[in-house]
Order: structure tokens, then C-alpha cells, then sequence
């Protein structure tokens, strides 16, 4: 069961604040400590507010744009249909679960994943393969909206189209959830900054954390 907000028409600040008050599906491999390109300090700093500066780089911009491609892509390739959500998703066994989807496969309990790769990293995907931070945000979103299945479509830069589809694992499911919960209810919710994981990503974060705040300390020294 969830409830959902429509985000049709939220700005982007809007949109930043209402994903502050839970964990995405692009969240749950930080929390897990399996994604390469996060961590769960940077999840925590978000949530939390603390960390403000919203980076758009030209990956995530080339990511967003091509959406629409990728989905063209998977319906000619799969005959399927699939349409926008426009909502924001929340669990009402787990409110601290958010899901922002892209696309709801029309006709069928499931929904779809658009990413986009560069073709050095076609090694990623070859075999059948779905890398373990994707496949885990594709996880969170089924134990969300409860679908069965989902498909992730990538088009890998200049060299392949590949889509996969993902089936309802509860094992799975049950797992990623209790890891969420502990980190929303261990560090979030208290306020407790998760430890380092020794992650490039982590190691980012800290550098920034720590340059704010001798920014702040020369702005307003102590014992003024």
C-alpha cells in the first residue's frame, strides 16, 4: 500500500524538499553501502539538509534529456506501452520509502527504469548483468508501489540498447528495506552522521563538509 503526492507542476526546489523527507530508490544502494558514485554520509547530508549544494552536471542533464529516448527505445523493442507517473510514491508500512518513477508500464503490474552509460562501461551490462546500485534502486521501487516486476532499458552511448527485467524477490526486498529503516531511524532521525566508508564518494563529501565548515569558523570566530 503507499500514498502518493503529484509532482506535476512542483518546482525544483519543491520537488528537492518533498525527496528530503524520505529515502529514493536512487538512495538505496548509498544506504547500503554499494554505490559507487555515493554513500550514505552524502544520503544523510541530504536528508538532513545539511549539505545544499545541488550539483546538476552534464551527466545527470544528458541522463534526464535522454529519458524519453531510452522509453521510445524499450516500447520498440518490447511492444509495450509506458506512460509517466507524475507522482511521488510513499509507503504506508515504511513512510520513510519514496519512489519517484519514471515510467508505469501500461496493461501490466510493473514499471520501467531509463538509464544511460557510456560505452566503457558496456562490461557492466554484458551477460545479463544489471549493476548492484541499479538493480537495488529497481528493488526499492517494487517494495514501494508493490509491483511484481521492473524493467531497467539502457542505451549505452554511441554502441547498444539492452533492457532487463527484474522479478519480485522478498528475500531481497525484506533486506534492503531493514537497512533502510536502520539508517532512517539510526541516523536521520537522530541526527547521527554515519560513519565514513572509506568510498572516493565519501571521501568528496567530507573534504566539502569540512571546508564549509572553516568557512563558517572564519566567518564567525569564536567568541563573537
Amino acid at each position: 500500500m503507499y500514498t502518493r503526492v503529484s509532482t506535476a507542476g512542483l518546482s525544483q526546489e519543491e520537488w528537492l524538499e518533498l525527496r528530503r523527507t524520505g529515502i529514493g530508490g536512487s538512495d538505496a544502494a548509498a544506504v547500503c553501502g554499494l554505490n559507487p558514485y555515493s554513500s550514505a554520509m552524502k544520503v544523510y547530508l541530504d536528508k538532513t539538509g545539511a549539505h545544499t549544494e545541488n550539483e546538476d552536471t552534464e551527466s545527470l542533464r544528458q541522463g534526464r534529456d535522454l529519458e524519453e529516448y531510452v522509453a521510445q527505445r524499450f516500447m520498440e523493442a518490447t511492444g509495450l506501452k509506458v506512460r509517466r507517473s507524475n507522482f511521488m510514491y510513499r509507503s504506508v508500512e515504511h513512510p520513510f520509502m519514496l519512489a519517484d518513477v519514471d515510467r508505469l508500464i501500461v496493461g501490466e503490474n510493473a514499471g520501467l527504469e531509463c538509464k544511460t552509460a557510456s560505452a566503457f562501461n558496456a562490461d557492466k551490462w554484458k551477460d545479463g548483468n544489471i549493476p548492484i546500485h541499479y538493480l537495488l534502486q529497481c528493488i526499492h521501487y517494487m517494495a514501494v508501489t508493490g509491483k511484481r516486476s521492473w524493467y531497467i532499458a539502457v542505451v549505452l552511448l554511441g554502441k547498444d540498447f539492452r533492457y532487463q527485467r527484474i522479478e519480485w524477490d522478498e528475500e531481497m526486498i525484506q533486506k534492503l528495506t531493514v537497512a533502510e529503516e536502520y539508517f532512517w531511524e539510526s541516523h536521520v532521525i537522530p541526527g547521527v552522521l554515519p560513519e565514513p566508508d572509506g568510498s572516493e564518494a565519501c571521501n568528496e563529501i567530507l573534504s566539502q563538509y569540512f571546508r564549509t565548515a572553516r568557512k563558517r569558523e572564519q566567518a564567525y570566530p569564536a567568541g563573537l
